[in-house]
């Protein structure tokens, strides 16, 4: 959920009385720029990098979720590790908005940055490790699609509200509430899943079990629980109050 919108909607400077700045003015001709090997670089914000930092740890996440499921299933270290990664995502995601309004720094990059990171952190990465403690049928995996893809559209639909207006502002020009559940909330289904592995529960151990086992709808029911929270996050009419 991008905390940066406050300039991204007209390529402005924030609404706080503060006059464009230079830097954002910089990033704008470097983004334009043919030239320059380094020039996207040059471009970004120091939030930007913070930014880049939460997806880093969705990316690692994934990553670990990959290898534990071509080790052995005893080992489950890289199930702990893709999990430990994901609440450092979340710390990054909460530190670049700060950076960005100390700094007075915002632009429509650090906006989609921001989503595209949350997107692999909250998103795709809870989904990799659902998929590696035992959620592998057919039908498990295109509700875990349902799920990320509820998480896409969750995120292109803030960026398009918050910068049309479409949402109330506060005081200081930020949206008054999410319209939805902020996709950073899967981090209650990732510690959920983190108790899984520390019982043990994970493989042919999921809780719940598996309905209709050996045929074409086989599923484990638990993976109910990401399409529920999928269905929460596109909600219109669910107005979650802003921090």
């Amino acid at each position: 959920m991008s905390k940066r919108t406050n300039s991204a909607s007209n390529g402005s400077a924030p609404k706080t009385g503060v006059t464009e700045e230079p830097s954002y003015n910089k990033q704008k001709d470097l983004l334009s720029s043919s030239t320059g090997h380094f020039s996207l670089l040059k471009a970004l914000h120091m939030a930007d990098y913070i930014t880049e930092l939460n997806g880093f740890c969705g990316i690692m996440s994934v990553f670990s979720s990959l290898r534990y499921c071509l080790g052995d299933p005893a080992d489950k270290n890289n199930l702990y590790l893709a999990l430990a990664f994901l609440p450092f995502g979340l710390f990054f995601d909460f530190m670049d908005g700060r950076v960005a309004r100390w700094r007075k720094k915002s632009s429509m990059m650090g906006q989609e940055l921001d989503s595209l990171a949350d997107l692999i952190s909250f998103g795709l990465a809870p989904a990799c490790v659902a998929f590696s403690i035992g959620l592998r049928t057919t039908l498990d995996h295109i509700l875990l699609a349902v799920f990320v893809l509820c998480g896409l559209t969750r995120l292109a639909r803030f960026n398009v509200t918050a910068s049309s207006g479409a949402v109330p502002k506060d005081a200081a020009g930020k949206a008054a509430y999410f319209e939805g559940t902020p996709i950073p909330t899967t981090l209650g289904i990732d510690a959920l899943m983190a108790w899984w592995v520390s019982r043990g529960w994970v493989l042919d151990q999921v809780p719940g079990g598996v309905w209709f086992a050996g045929s074409a709808l086989e599923v484990h029911p638990i993976v109910g629980l990401f399409l529920v929270h999928g269905c929460l996050m596109c909600s219109k009419s669910l107005h979650v109050p802003k921090p």
